[in-house]
């Protein structure tokens, strides 16, 4: 019997010993955190739409990277599609029920993430509500307040792209606008910024959404050429509706005579302006986005205060700076106002 349990006995003995050291460990890392001011139990959760939009990927690449800068944990999740309200949502309430230090929360739409953000506003863990506003008097009656809104100022991208693809159609014409999904604000601010800058002189034919999708914006695209055959500009509320457009525009053989501009500045809208499919698109630098992100939400867990407002860049890419983009890209190749940047 003695011989039997011995064995036993021992592995026992390894088993705790090796639990006590593991804790032992553990707790070594925990007071070096706390004492020494270090980061390494820092957790930032972000949840977005998707990752199959490029645009999303690199916010997500950018706070990524950022966390690795910091020596910090950050999560990003998202949904499966631009409109999976439902999936966002499941991610933000699994994170919701783990250790994590601060969120960052896209929102597919105005409201559609404020119910599973209650349980993180009654932990007071801090919220930023990133690139997309969130309905602030909806968050109020549910008890969700935000730390930051962190995106880029749409109604000046607008207007930027509606001065570009004026400028390039020498200040008259017909024109189509694609929308990114109904009822999404910062679509919504982009139309009111490009409708804005081009009232008087370029006459809108053609309104309709395409939900952000590159397939979808070729067909609508293909529809509006059919009942609208003499228009000379498209203004895409976003890139991967601008490369559809683009690709219609092309098949209709009639690239160059019909002027192309779009959001977001991702790498392959990029390579469509410098080759001419694009005429420009007005970049937002996601990367940086989620740089921003990850820097406010260090600064809230270390308890100091963070603008209620930061506007991430936008640049105007054309022909004349497509090269210096590309080159730069995913980071901004023009200096930029960052407040959330260093101590």
């Amino acid at each position: 019997m003695n011989t039997a349990t011995t064995p036993l006995r021992a592995a026992l003995v390894l088993c705790a010993a090796a639990t006590i050291c593991t804790g032992l460990v553990a707790c070594g890392r925990g007071e070096q955190a706390g004492s020494g001011g270090g980061s390494g139990d820092v957790r930032i959760a972000i949840v977005t739409r998707d990752f199959t939009n490029p645009y999303w990927a690199a916010l997500r690449d950018g706070a990524v990277a950022e966390g690795k800068t910091q020596g910090v944990t950050v999560d990003v999740q998202a949904g499966s599609s631009e409109t999976d309200s439902t999936g966002e949502n499941a991610q933000i309430s699994t994170l919701a029920g783990q250790d994590v230090s601060c969120y960052g929360v896209v929102p597919v739409n105005a409201t559609n993430v404020i119910t599973p953000l209650i349980p993180v506003a009654r932990k007071k863990i801090p919220i930023l509500n990133l690139d997309t506003q969130i309905d602030p008097n909806a968050s109020a009656q549910a008890g969700v307040s935000y730390a930051s809104f962190i995106g880029a100022d749409n109604l000046s991208a607008g207007e930027q792209a509606g001065k570009a693809l004026m400028a390039k159609m020498g200040g008259t014409g017909k024109v189509a606008i694609l929308q990114g999904i109904a009822g999404e604000q910062n679509g919504i601010n982009r139309q009111q910024g490009f409708e804005k800058a081009t009232a008087g002189a370029l006459q809108v034919v053609a309104t309709q959404p395409a939900d952000y999708d590159q397939v979808k914006a070729q067909t609508v695209t293909d529809a509006i050429l059919k009942a609208h055959p003499d228009i000379t500009g498209i203004f895409a509320a976003n890139d991967t509706m601008g490369l559809g457009a683009a690709q219609s525009v092309r098949n209709a053989g009639l690239t160059g005579k019909i002027s192309i501009i779009s959001v977001d500045g991702i790498t392959a809208a990029l390579h469509a302006v410098k080759d001419g499919t694009l005429t420009g698109t007005i970049s937002q630098y996601p990367y940086a986005e989620g740089q921003m992100a990850v820097q406010a939400c260090m600064k809230l867990v270390q308890k100091k205060t963070v603008p209620a407002r930061i506007v991430a860049p936008i640049q105007l890419i054309d022909a004349s700076n497509a090269d210096k983009a590309i080159a730069s890209f995913p980071q901004p190749f023009a200096p930029f106002d960052n407040p959330v940047a260093g101590k």
